[in-house]
């Protein structure tokens, strides 16, 4: 049965072929023992759209050109009156920074949706999309996304999907020494939407498991790995690796 999930904005709380920047050789030298911190395994961002904005951004609109770090996105959301309250790399990405699969921007579909077959973590499929649309949130299996051609106001294409009706992906092995660093987005059937990186190494099947026991999410989607990073205003981040695009959480202005 196709599985289809997003909600109204006021219920809402709030990679990788061998041709990727981050790819299987590095993913591999990354691996790591599967320890996560025991105090705190995951930071996690919650967005409430009464509070907050959740948007994509991939290139600087004067220039054109990627925003590349962390720091450049900041910056720019800072001097153009946006009060950041966290900064996270979105998804899987090609050299050149260039989305590997599909990624809409304020309703611009800036990279088309990818439904080829390959190698690495975006090509374990079923991979999907995270969206939004009319204030609505969802993630759906990508071939889903583009059979319903959803006409989404934001959207980002990524894989695998770790959760999808609160099944975990069916390649994922309990057990799996396959561990590293890893971020992720999720919904939950009462609209919450949680961003997750790990304090540690993980490997998906306990990241999946992680989202649907203790996040109590029904759908999640995996965004990226050893690279991964969450820049927060308590923990800013001082990174300068280049990633070719990023979710940003803002507090709204007050009328």
């Amino acid at each position: 049965m196709e599985h289809r999930s997003y909600w109204s904005g006021y219920a809402v709380l709030l990679a990788v072929s061998l041709l990727t920047s981050c790819t299987a050789i590095r993913q591999t030298l990354q691996n790591q023992p599967c320890i996560l911190n025991a105090i705190q395994p995951y930071d996690t961002i919650h967005v409430d759209p009464l509070l907050h904005n959740l948007t994509l951004h991939w290139k600087d609109p004067a220039t054109n050109e990627p925003f590349e770090t962390i720091q450049n996105l900041v910056e720019w959301l800072e001097k153009t009156g946006h009060s950041v309250i966290a900064v996270t790399n979105a998804g899987i990405f090609e050299p050149g920074l260039v989305p590997t699969g599909l990624y809409i921007e304020n309703g611009d579909e800036l990279h088309p949706l990818n439904l080829r077959e390959g190698y690495g973590n975006f090509y374990l499929k079923p991979n999907g999309i995270f969206f939004v649309q009319n204030g609505l949130f969802g993630i759906m299996e990508s071939t889903h996304f583009d059979r319903e051609q959803i006409k989404a106001d934001q959207a980002l294409q990524s894989g695998p999907l770790l959760l999808q009706n609160s099944q975990l992906h069916t390649a994922f092995t309990r057990g799996s020494k396959n561990c590293r660093l890893r971020s992720g987005i999720g919904v939950a059937s009462d609209g919450r939407v949680i961003i997750a990186i790990s304090n540690g190494a993980v490997n998906f099947f306990d990241f999946g498991i992680w989202f649907r026991d203790a996040a109590r999410v029904t759908d999640a989607l995996y965004l990226d790995g050893a690279i991964s990073v969450l820049h927060t205003e308590a923990q800013p981040s001082v990174t300068q690796e280049k990633f070719a695009g990023f979710i940003a959480v803002t507090r709204k202005k007050i009328r």
